[in-house]
C-alpha cells in the first residue's frame, strides 16, 4: 500500500465469536471512520491485501491460525499498521516475546474495559499515522536529496563553465592589455623617433598626469583617458615635415600663417591616430582639446571652461609647463600667470598640489575650490583678479564665506592660490 494514500482510521477486527465482534465494533463506531469484522484469519487475510488499515485488533485463539501468527502475517503485508492481541489466557512468556519481536503493539485483555479500549485504538491509530507520515518524509527527503544532487551536479557544471569562460576571458583581457600596450609604446617610440624631443616632453608629462590621476579627482575611467593621452598627445605631429615641425617648434615666429594653420591642426590628427589605439571616444577627445584655453582662445575649436573634458584641462597645464623649457620656477610662474585665462584655475591648483612643486611652509598646504570646508583658515588672503580681497589672510572660513567664494568663483574666476594651514 503506497504511503501516499489518506490516512484514516480504518479498523480490521478478527475473532470467531461473532456476539464478540458485534460489542467490539458497536463499541469502536463512535471513533473510527471504517470497521471492518472477520470470523477468521483466511477472511482477514483478503481484506488486507484488498484495503489498508490502520489497527488490526485480533483475538488469540481461533480455529485455522492464532492471533499472534496472523500478527506475523499483518507484519509482513502492512508494517506500519497497528497490531493489537485480545485474550484472556495467555502465556506471559509468549506475550512479552511477541511483543519485543514486534509482531504486536498492544496487548487487550478480555474483558475489555471500554476507556482503556478507546485509548488503546486512538494511539493505535496516531501510531499508524506518525509512521506512515515519517515514511512520506522519509521518501520526500530523499526525492529532494536526489534533486539537490542533480541540482548540485548542474551547479558544479555551470561553474566549471563560468570558471573556463572567466579564464578565456581573462586571456582575452590579458592579450588585449598586451596589445593595448604595445600599441601605445609603439605610437611613443614612433613620436620619440620622428622628433627625440616630443618624446622627451611627453615622459615628463606623464609623470606629471600620473601624480594628478593619482587624486580623488579622477574616476578610474577617467585616469586611464588622461594616462593615455598624455603618452601620445603629440601623435599628430608626425603627419608634419619634419624639417617644418622642428621650424615651428624652435622658431615659431619665422613660420608663415599656413605653417602655423597645419600647426594647429595636429590635434584632430591626433585623434584620428588614438582611435587605432584606444577606442573610447574620450581619449581622441582629450587629445584633441589638450591646446584649448580656459578662456576659449585656443585652438583648434575655440572651446572655453568646462566645455573643455576635464582630463584636456588637466593634460593642458602638463604639457605647458613641460612645454615651457624654461627652470622650475619660471615654469610655475608662467603656468600661475594663465590661471583662469590659458588654464582651469582648479587643474592649476591641483597641477601644484599633487606635484609638490611649490616651496610652501611645513604647515601650509595648498587645496582646490571644491575642498573649501568649514574651520580651515587661510595661509593667505585671497583677492580678485582687480585687487579686491575677498576673505583676509588668518580668517577661519564658514559656511557664509565658503559660499562667497564659491558663487564669486562662478562669476568672476578666482584664480588666486588657495592656501590653508593645517
Amino acid at each position: 500500500m503506497s504511503s501516499s494514500q489518506s490516512l484514516h482510521s480504518s479498523i480490521l477486527i478478527v475473532d470467531d465469536d461473532a456476539d464478540v465482534l458485534a460489542a467490539l465494533s458497536q463499541t469502536l463506531e463512535s471513533v473510527c471512520d471504517s470497521i471492518i469484522c472477520c470470523t477468521g484469519s483466511a477472511a482477514a487475510l483478503r481484506e488486507l491485501e484488498r484495503e489498508q488499515f490502520s489497527v488490526v485488533l485480533t483475538d488469540q485463539y481461533m480455529p485455522e491460525m492464532n492471533g499472534i501468527q496472523l500478527l506475523e502475517r499483518v507484519r509482513e503485508l502492512q508494517p506500519n499498521c497497528s497490531r493489537l492481541l485480545m485474550t484472556g489466557m495467555v502465556g506471559v512468556e509468549t506475550l512479552v516475546g511477541a511483543i519485543n519481536s514486534g509482531e504486536i503493539y498492544r496487548f487487550v485483555s478480555k474483558p475489555w474495559q471500554k476507556a482503556d479500549l478507546l485509548a488503546t485504538i486512538e494511539n493505535a491509530v496516531q501510531r499508524f499515522e506518525l509512521l506512515n507520515e515519517n515514511e512520506r518524509l522519509h521518501s520526500e527527503t530523499l526525492r529532494l536529496n536526489m534533486r539537490l544532487e542533480g541540482a548540485n551536479a548542474s551547479l558544479r557544471q555551470s561553474l566549471e563553465t563560468v570558471t573556463e569562460q572567466k579564464t578565456t576571458i581573462d586571456r582575452a583581457h590579458d592579450a588585449l592589455r598586451q596589445n593595448f600596450d604595445h600599441s601605445l609604446g609603439l605610437c611613443f617610440r614612433l613620436i620619440s623617433t620622428f622628433y627625440p624631443l616630443l618624446g622627451k616632453q611627453a615622459q615628463a608629462v606623464v609623470e606629471i598626469c600620473r601624480a594628478m590621476a593619482a587624486s580623488e579627482y579622477f574616476s578610474d575611467a577617467e585616469r586611464h583617458v588622461l594616462m593615455t593621452s598624455a603618452w601620445i598627445y603629440d601623435i599628430g605631429l608626425v603627419a608634419l615635415d619634419r624639417p617644418l615641425l622642428h621650424k615651428l617648434l624652435t622658431r615659431p615666429e619665422s613660420c608663415s600663417p599656413e605653417e602655423r594653420a597645419l600647426m594647429c591642426h595636429h590635434p584632430i590628427i591626433g585623434q584620428t591616430l588614438a582611435a587605432f589605439v584606444d577606442q573610447l571616444q574620450e581619449v581622441g577627445a582629450t587629445i584633441r582639446a589638450h591646446h584649448e584655453r580656459f578662456d576659449g582662445s585656443g585652438y583648434p575649436d575655440g572651446k572655453a571652461a568646462e566645455a573643455i573634458p576635464w582630463t584636456a584641462r588637466c593634460l593642458a597645464v602638463a604639457v605647458a609647463y613641460v612645454q615651457t623649457g624654461l627652470p622650475r620656477e619660471e615654469a610655475c610662474e608662467f603656468v600661475r600667470a594663465e590661471s583662469g585665462r590659458a588654464f582651469d584655475p582648479e587643474a592649476v591648483r591641483l597641477f601644484f598640489r599633487a606635484n609638490r612643486l611649490s616651496n610652501l611652509p611645513p604647515n601650509v598646504k595648498e587645496v582646490l575650490m571644491s575642498e573649501l570646508r568649514p574651520g580651515m583658515q587661510l595661509a593667505r588672503g585671497i583677492l580678485t583678479p582687480s585687487g579686491m580681497l575677498l576673505v583676509p589672510e588668518g580668517q577661519t572660513l564658514n559656511e557664509v564665506s565658503i559660499y562667497k567664494l564659491t558663487n564669486h568663483n562662478r562669476l568672476n574666476l578666482v584664480t588666486e592660490r588657495l592656501l590653508i594651514y593645517g
